[in-house]
């Protein structure tokens, strides 16, 4: 603990500059001085970038990794999709990360908990799965699984080929928060004690798609039939699938929230801000927080949404401003 800073009498502090040395030795600093960087501006200012991954140029890193990574060294194979503003470490967006992931046939993940929020997006999957506490669920192609935070979750693989998925988290979050806690399941894997048929924890392929079967396109244009997954453990995460007719073009759009899009199938171009990006089926593109998103569809196509809106709600920072 740091001595406390000794009070200059009052009579002492008769220049500005002695001020200034004063309250540096109190670690206090005078609000009204201009600053580099200041600490309010009249709209967001992202830090981060606009930025689209390749599923297919990550699979084959991810390949020569299953060649080359036993998941007793690494306990998860993946690709950390970093955002290439010079800011970033590991991080997707402000409060999200992202990875493509890819274990083999017989191979069983190591079991830990933590506290940042997670899911996985199969890409391409037979037989893997995860047991999320104690409960084995299949991750089958097109599947959406949830593990919230503090859940035990391992994965393992009965299949006779590779399988691959998307991972999205709030690990940048929690970092923000300094609320990380992380813990190795004692017993290394955890045991199954059940396999679950139905599970909240789990959005099937054909549940999805009776969903967005059931939804109407956004009658102003900003989207098409969409779904949103219910994730009621995971609160600052927001999930939902959407679907883009060939041909469709979205109303553009902007909002406070950071959002990252799975192309879960189909083709087609994104804009974010002043890039464009095309896209197909496993591709990943990020839209930063107040820049400005288009869709257009060049096959029918459907996207996974994974978005912090429910934190900026929550919050009321969240805003919405159309083209």
């Amino acid at each position: 603990m740091s001595a406390v800073a000794q009070v200059a009498p009052r009579d002492e502090i008769a220049t500005l500059d002695r001020l200034y040395e004063v309250s540096a030795g109190l670690d206090l600093t005078p609000g009204w001085l201009p600053r580099k960087k200041p600490i309010l501006w009249a709209q967001p200012r992202p830090e981060y970038v606009p930025a689209h991954w390749s599923y297919q140029a990550a699979k084959t890193a991810l390949d020569a990794a299953g060649r080359l990574v036993d998941v007793a060294l690494a306990e998860r194979r993946n690709l950390v999709m970093r955002n290439p503003s010079p800011g970033a470490d590991f991080q997707t967006t402000r409060t999200l990360v992202c990875a493509y992931q890819m274990i083999l046939p017989g191979e069983v993940a190591p079991s830990h908990r933590h506290s940042s929020h997670a899911l996985r997006v199969i890409i391409d999957g037979k037989g893997s799965f995860s047991t999320v506490n104690g409960e084995k669920m299949p991750m089958e192609t097109g599947d959406v699984v949830l593990t919230p935070g503090w859940h035990w979750h391992g994965h393992g693989h009965d299949g006779d080929r590779p399988a691959y998925w998307f991972d999205g988290l709030d690990v940048p979050l929690t970092h923000l928060l300094e609320s990380m806690f992380f813990e190795q399941h004692p017993d290394k894997h955890e045991k199954i004690e059940r396999v679950a048929a139905v599970s909240p924890m789990r959005f099937t392929r054909e549940d999805i798609a009776r969903g967005l079967d059931q939804a109407s396109a956004d009658p102003e244009g900003f989207h098409g039939p969409r779904t949103v997954l219910p994730a009621p453990q995971m609160p600052p995460m927001g999930l939902a699938m959407e679907r883009l007719a060939a041909g469709t073009k979205t109303r553009r759009y902007r909002s406070t929230a950071n959002t990252i899009f799975l192309v879960v199938e189909g083709t087609g171009e994104t804009i974010v801000g002043d890039e464009r990006f095309s896209w197909q089926q496993g591709d990943t593109i990020v839209a930063p927080n107040w820049t400005k998103i288009q869709h257009r569809a060049t096959a029918d196509s459907t996207l996974f949404e994974l978005s912090d809106e429910p934190l900026m709600r929550f919050s009321n920072y969240y805003r919405f401003e159309a083209d």
